[in-house]
């Protein structure tokens, strides 16, 4: 019997608590860089939009052509997906007047599609399986869902649900505690949770950013969005070049050895 366990690496990091800070923090930048450049910059929601995607099409083409993990390469990608989440987002439920209810129906419709032909047709979504090009550009259209989804949904919340965004603070960091707490204390699939996890800390980062960028008399901190984007940037530096990172690891199934004797 060949008792040595043998496994497969991703191409995306192991989770642990370290990911979720830097991915709440990503998430966060997302909304205060996207709001920079199609607010601040006064390029409008298309073009911030347009910039956003080109910039998320490099980086992931970097990330899939990559050989192996690289803690930098995949949070860059993931910034990339925060921004342009929340101009598209905000392009889709102002600009072309869906609103943000109609827009959430919508992104969690695409979410959920996403979901149910990258399971169909790998037969996993699991993060740990996340080890070939078809397996990353499902994991990253996923993404570009949530992120999406989440922008629209923390607008939805601080402004038409009328929680302001101390309250969506509130409501999102309550749930996220709930699924920690089900990840611990209970047999709920580890997949759902964390897809569940992934989906929800987006708009927390939505409100959040905008609760450190709006205006004082709507609830805000009103710091500059830039420097606002940029101590979150050095944040995320901090806990991706301070701390160790290694990928997802796939358990193989073991293999018998049957020895004759002779």
């Amino acid at each position: 019997m060949n008792k040595d366990q043998q496994y497969v690496l991703s191409k995306v990091p192991e989770v642990t608590l370290i990911f979720w800070i830097i991915k709440i923090l990503a998430t966060t930048l997302g909304e205060t860089g996207g709001d920079a450049f199609s607010m601040s910059m006064n390029l409008g929601y298309a073009v911030s939009t347009g910039i956003f995607a080109a910039v998320f099409l490099v980086t992931v083409m970097i990330q899939v052509l990559a050989r192996k993990f690289r803690p930098v390469i995949y949070w860059a990608t993931i910034v990339a997906t925060t921004t342009v989440g929340t101009t598209l987002a905000d392009y889709v439920d102002r600009s072309l007047g869906i609103g943000y209810l109609g827009g959430t129906t919508i992104l969690l419709l695409l979410l959920l599609g996403s979901l149910w032909i990258w399971k169909r047709s790998l037969g996993s979504v699991a993060v740990d399986s996340v080890n070939s090009p078809k397996s990353e550009i499902f994991y990253w259209i996923t993404i570009m869902c949530s992120q999406t989804l989440g922008t629209a949904l923390g607008d939805w919340s601080a402004d038409t649900a009328g929680l302001g965004y101390g309250g969506g603070v509130i409501v999102f960091g309550g749930v996220l505690a709930l699924i920690a707490a089900a990840y611990y204390l209970t047999k709920i699939s580890r997949t759902v949770l964390f897809w569940s996890a992934f989906i929800l800390t987006r708009p927390l980062g939505a409100v959040v950013g905008d609760f450190l960028d709006k205006p004082r008399n709507h609830g805000g901190l009103e710091m500059s969005r830039y420097s606002a984007s940029a101590t979150l940037l050095l944040l995320m530096a901090f806990f991706i070049f301070a701390f160790f990172h290694q990928p997802a690891k796939q358990l193989l199934p073991q293999t018998v050895e049957i020895n004759d004797d002779e």
